[in-house]
């Protein structure tokens, strides 16, 4: 087992805070309360990436929960579910209309679970709450939920573990009623993309997000107390700087504290709002 590995099983013991570990574009790692929770892992090799995979999903036989949040393979990674589901006990959660999708690439289909926005679930002890995202298989259908008899195939999630709330949005770009979605759910931390979109990577049919002004003036909106931002860093074509986004909420003022993760490094998060909620 590597040494972040390791360390995730042992933070996984926290019973009363959450280790967040950035894995690489939108890939996270949640540890703590008994449970390890992986949203999009993408540890997948590829010609094109810029930061290495910070693990090998064989040594990933403690996993609890893996969250997808919709089908593009930097988020649905076939090859690392199907090992991650082969070594360990895990479930595998995602939106309604790509479960076909997860279990093709070979999670056994009894272990997934697709699930729609508007209803509050838990899987292994870890609350889970959809929010629709709003995205594109390619950039001739974006911007749009991606519906499939009326089910969104983009989302992000709320994720509650050891007392934190965390918002990890997936792809996604602010539309009218996500503000107002998440902040009910009063989420501690908000996971958000800052890569934003422009007419010329869409023309390379790159789908873009957020950029750094509107997922800094959405974290601020759903109230969260601390914002990480993500999809910034793997693909030459697909860049942000997170010093920009560090800079913008500093020059506005927005009443929320940035951290800029490294790769592979945990920050510990308590629940600072536990009491009163």
């Amino acid at each position: 087992m590597s040494g972040l590995a390791q360390r995730l099983w042992e933070l996984a013991g926290l019973g009363d805070a959450v280790a967040l570990v950035r894995l690489g574009q939108a890939s996270v790692a949640l540890a703590g309360g008994g449970r390890i929770v992986l949203i999009d892992p993408f540890f997948s090799p590829h010609p094109d990436r810029l930061v290495s995979p910070p693990l090998d999903p064989m040594e990933l036989d403690a996993v609890d929960l893996v969250l997808v949040t919709h089908e593009h393979w930097d988020h649905l990674d076939g090859p690392t579910c199907a090992a991650i589901a082969r070594v360990s006990p895990a479930s595998f959660v995602c939106p309604e209309p790509i479960v076909d999708q997860l279990a093709a690439a070979g999670v056994p289909r009894e272990r997934v679970r697709g699930v729609r926005p508007g209803t509050r679930y838990d899987f292994a002890g870890v609350a889970i709450r959809p929010i629709a995202a709003k995205h594109g298989l390619h950039a001739s259908d974006a911007y749009t939920f991606g519906t499939v008899e009326g089910v969104p195939r983009f989302l992000g999630y709320v994720v509650e573990l050891a007392g934190v709330r965390l918002y990890h949005a997936g792809d996604t770009i602010v539309y009218e009623g996500l503000e107002e979605a998440v902040r009910a759910e009063r989420p501690d931390v908000a996971l958000l993309p800052i890569n934003g979109r422009d007419w010329y990577r869409e023309r390379l049919d790159i789908v873009g997000n957020c950029d750094v002004r509107e997922a800094a003036q959405l974290a601020a909106a759903i109230g969260a107390e601390l914002v990480v931002p993500l999809h910034y860093d793997m693909f030459a074509a697909n860049l942000a700087d997170p010093g920009e986004f560090v800079r913008f909420v500093h020059e506005r003022r927005l009443p929320v504290s940035v951290l800029v993760l490294p790769v592979g490094q945990p920050a510990i998060l308590h629940p600072a709002r536990a009491i009163g909620r």
